[in-house]
């Protein structure tokens, strides 16, 4: 009985390979009953010499990158362990792996992917591959590639699939995953909460102005943030809880309608042309709901007057109308404009920041360091049950940086190129830079 069940299991095997090889190890597992180490050897050696042949293949694979043609990184031992992981949880034996079996892979290695990652990866491989699956010689010459991308340009480059540059390259992904996910998955930051202590400290940084453009659009600024600051009565030598508030307050109704202007132009012109948008609509959608949110929570702590309500609705009308008008004309002018308006922000709230930290104990702004922040906040940024109103301007400050350093990025982008916030083919290559290394340290 146990020779029979190990004979089947060989010949299961064997049909998950490529049927050349069937005739060798059919007669390999009547004759000689190869252990799993030996077979994975066996098929590796007649495989893997070729792969660089194969319609599986990668077009920046070089010859003789090691003992395996076709691989750069991987040395034969985490290839085979990588094929055993992938023969354990092949529920249907067929030698490829699609989104459920990728999650039960990821689950193997629960001590670098928590549940939330393993399911979000799950659902970007599905869309990616339209509900289809790719084969292991396919996903391991996929983890070779990362991990040779990696090796050659070291910490820089495993962070360059991190931090939004990614998206800038043309190539073809090696799992080969198409972008429709991004035209309806959540494609902005998926929280603004557990901001590192890197991330909160916030570094305020400015785009040069280089074109006519650039240029107008940093003037633009200027007088705009001359506007505010008479509009709110801000003095930043003179910073004060009243002045702040108001200050916030009216900074955040405006900041809010760039991003929903920008993803009303970008849905409409999506329909117009029958064609995606690349993400750009969600991720803007985002940032406009993520400046609202700023809103809510500064006016927990003070109520507008009706006089300041009445200023809110003008600047909404006016500000809101010229920045649709040119938007249409020139959304690469708008997106650098942001920027701008998102470098004063930057500035202003590291002011406020500032202030606080160094006010006198017993004043009005001393007590923001120990003042509990809104609920609305403490949910919001995750800020714990005891966060303060200065972990709250901290994180703000934070999303106010990350809108900054977008737009600024957008304004630089060809027409078609990927949300640059969130690519899934950049999420992927991370989990799989994770999956190798955790795989390597577990064999060390």
């Amino acid at each position: 009985m146990i020779a029979t069940t190990t004979t089947r299991s060989y010949r299961l095997l064997a049909r998950s390979f490529n049927t050349h090889y069937i005739p060798d190890l059919t007669k390999l597992a009547v004759t000689k009953r190869p252990t799993l180490p030996a077979l994975n050897d066996y098929y590796l050696n007649k495989r893997f010499s070729t792969l660089s042949n194969s319609s599986d293949a990668l077009s920046e694979q070089s010859p003789a990158a090691n003992k395996w043609n076709g691989l750069k990184a991987l040395d034969i031992a985490v290839v085979r362990q990588i094929k055993s992981e992938l023969m354990e949880v092949d529920a249907n034996s067929d030698g490829r792996l699609d989104a459920n079996e990728l999650k039960r892979l990821l689950h193997k290695h629960n001590t670098v992917f928590t549940d939330s990652e393993i399911l979000e990866i799950g659902e970007l491989f599905y869309s990616g591959k339209s509900g289809g699956s790719v084969s292991f010689d396919r996903f391991i010459a996929a983890v070779d590639h990362v991990a040779s991308r990696a090796d050659k340009g070291g910490t820089d480059a495993a962070k360059g699939l991190y931090d939004g540059q990614h998206f800038k390259t043309s190539e073809r992904h090696p799992l080969g995953l198409s972008g429709c996910g991004l035209e309806y998955l959540h494609t902005g930051r998926d929280h603004h909460g557990h901001y590192t202590e890197e991330e909160l400290a916030v570094k305020l940084t400015h785009v040069e102005p280089k074109t006519i453009g650039d240029k107008i659009a940093f003037n633009a600024v200027k007088i705009v943030r001359f506007l505010f600051d008479s509009a709110t009565g801000w003095r930043s030598t003179s910073i004060t809880v009243d002045n702040t508030l108001n200050r916030v307050i009216y900074l955040e109704t405006v900041a809010a309608v760039p991003g929903m202007v920008a993803a009303i132009i970008r849905h409409f012109k999506s329909l117009r042309t029958m064609e995606r948008d690349g993400g750009m609509l969600q991720m803007f959608l985002e940032e406009a709901n993520n400046e609202r949110m700023h809103l809510l929570t500064f006016v927990r702590m003070k109520d507008p007057s009706t006089f300041f309500r009445v200023l809110v609705i003008a600047g909404q009308f006016g500000f809101g109308s010229m920045f649709l008008t040119a938007y249409l004309v020139s959304p690469k002018f708008c997106h650098r404009f942001v920027g701008y308006i998102e470098e004063e922000a930057c500035a202003t709230y590291t002011k406020i920041i500032k202030a606080i930290d160094t006010a006198p104990e017993g004043s009005e702004l001393a007590k923001w360091r120990h003042e509990i922040a809104p609920k609305i906040a403490l949910s919001y940024w995750k800020l714990g049950e005891n966060g303060t109103v200065l972990d709250l301007m901290k994180a703000v400050r934070a999303d106010e940086a990350e809108h900054r350093d977008v737009n600024h990025l957008v304004s630089g982008m060809k027409e078609g190129q990927l949300n640059p916030l969130y690519d899934p083919q950049a999420k992927l290559d991370q989990t799989l830079l994770k999956y190798v290394n955790d795989l390597m340290k577990r064999k060390d």
